[in-house]
């Protein structure tokens, strides 16, 4: 909630866009916020009154579907992530080093087809189009930039960065350089009256910026117009502060933010969570959430099954995996995510099992050099590593073994429920693993590093808890 002039308090305003809308607007609901701009779908969903005003924070689920992205005002953003991380045990939440809105004095390290690579400091990078300048740059030069779309830690896209500089207000944006109105939408009338109105509202941009308005503009009420364009007159004046007597590009340097970012991401128990807050307002088959997040394809396929039945029970993870993959034969990578947000792939291999009680065993041929984490034996040119996965289960055996087939050790993974999407298994290690030698002794390791992990809190103490508790027990298991 925000203070007001009295001392009280006012909801937060908040969009929501993307799978995991209908389950989230029934927790931002149910926790006092906001929903404004609701789509047609979640306006007949809910009876609820939605409002078309301005937002305070945008929640979007990322593009791969494996969690949102929350931007908006600073006072609010981090208020909305921690609710968020509220949905399951195994959700996470990592700030945003460059999120949409934030002026960078940055360094193009490398040019490519179609723009250039820029260092903005922290090493924090992103990408500039050509098309979003209109000088010519190449590696080594010094460039102002905002960033226009930021990306999640997790995926290996860079933010997408432009030379122009913006203030968004919700509904209204400032364009810096610009004059004049514009509204974007393809309503040619609705646009004409709105931009007639604009000078109606008692607010003026500061000099030197144009106002454009967006579609959602053409719908709202004349409070909600001027109190969008006040947020971006703010901001505007906010950048023009941060920005004057900054005439030498200087590289690599934050000099303006004009919000806050979070990026917040759902494991597989979260997903199922959310499964449980949608059950309640509408048809939701079992792992609706997690079928959605494994492709466009299987998202349209969930959507198909709902109109269609009324489904219940558990996962089909079955009949979802037959349809979308994987199944045997298939190729797939091994999606290693870290508590810190990083993702990392451990490689691809070809599915040689697979069952309908949600077994995907994958095998991988392995080049040589180096040695195995904590087994401490050599690592040859032919050796294989078989990985045994069960979709929901909270660690996950490798076999390694020789060219000839010989076992050279067996590494468990303790980590977040595994997913088994169609091109990629993911996860999110919890750094606690055990081991079992060739020669028969078992030995836990990294509980150091998860420590470690509590005490910058990457990972909550009830996760860490359950990484314990799933460790001892395989000690256990292993050690008989």
């Amino acid at each position: 909630m925000s203070e007001d002039a009295d001392g009280g308090s006012d909801p937060v305003r908040v969009r929501v866009r993307g799978i995991y809308t209908t389950a989230l607007t029934r927790r931002f609901l149910d926790a006092g916020y906001e929903v404004v701009q609701a789509s047609e779908p979640i306006r007949d969903r809910f009876d609820a009154e939605f409002g078309t005003g301005h937002h305070e924070v945008t929640v979007e689920t990322t593009d791969d579907r494996q969690g949102v992205g929350v931007h908006g005002a600073s006072a609010t953003v981090e208020t909305v992530a921690s609710h968020l991380c509220g949905v399951g045990i195994d959700a996470f939440a990592w700030d945003d080093p460059a999120p949409r809105g934030a002026v960078f004095d940055a360094r193009v390290t490398d040019t490519r087809g179609s723009g250039a690579m820029c260092a903005l400091g922290d090493g924090v990078e992103g990408f500039l189009p050509f098309r979003a300048t209109d000088r010519h740059v190449e590696e080594g030069d010094a460039v102002r930039v905002q960033v226009r779309e930021s990306e999640p830690p997790w995926n290996d896209r860079r933010a997408r960065l432009d030379t122009g500089v913006r203030a968004r207000g919700g509904l209204a944006t400032l364009v810096r350089g610009d004059d004049g109105v514009t509204v974007n939408t393809r309503d040619e009338a609705a646009g004409r009256e709105l931009a007639g109105m604009t000078d109606l509202l008692g607010v003026s941009a500061p000099d030197g910026w144009g106002i454009e308005w967006s579609h959602a503009a053409t719908d709202a009420d004349m409070d909600a117009l001027r109190a969008s364009l006040e947020r971006a007159a703010e901001r505007a004046e906010t950048l023009d502060s941060a920005l004057d007597g900054e005439d030498n590009v200087e590289p690599a340097r934050e000099l303006a933010r004009a919000g806050a970012g979070e990026w917040v991401w759902f494991g597989r128990a979260s997903r199922f969570e959310l499964d449980a807050d949608r059950r309640e307002v509408t048809t939701t088959m079992p792992g609706h959430h997690r079928t959605k997040a494994a492709s466009e394809t299987a998202s349209a396929g969930v959507d198909l099954a709902e109109a269609l039945c009324d489904p219940s029970g558990e996962f089909p993870f079955d009949v979802v995996t037959r349809q979308f993959g994987p199944v045997e034969g298939d190729t797939v990578g091994i999606g290693h995510g870290k508590p810190d947000g990083r993702h990392i792939t451990l490689g691809r291999g070809e599915v040689v099992e697979w069952d309908g009680d949600g077994t995907v065993s994958v095998k991988r041929q392995l080049t040589g050099g180096g040695t195995y984490d904590a087994l401490d034996v050599p690592r040859e040119s032919g050796d294989t590593a078989l990985t045994k996965f069960r979709e929901g289960r909270w660690w996950y055996p490798t076999v390694y073994r020789s060219a000839e087939g010989e076992v050279k050790g067996t590494y468990v993974n303790v980590c977040t429920p595994v997913e088994c999407f169609p091109d990629e298994v993911r996860y999110v290690d919890l750094h606690v693993d055990v081991i079992k030698r060739a020669d028969g002794t078992v030995e836990r390791v990294d509980d150091d590093e998860l420590d470690e992990a509590v005490a910058e809190g990457e990972v909550s103490e009830a996760l860490a808890e359950k990484a314990r508790s799933v460790a001892a027990s395989l000690e256990t298991a292993l050690s008989e």
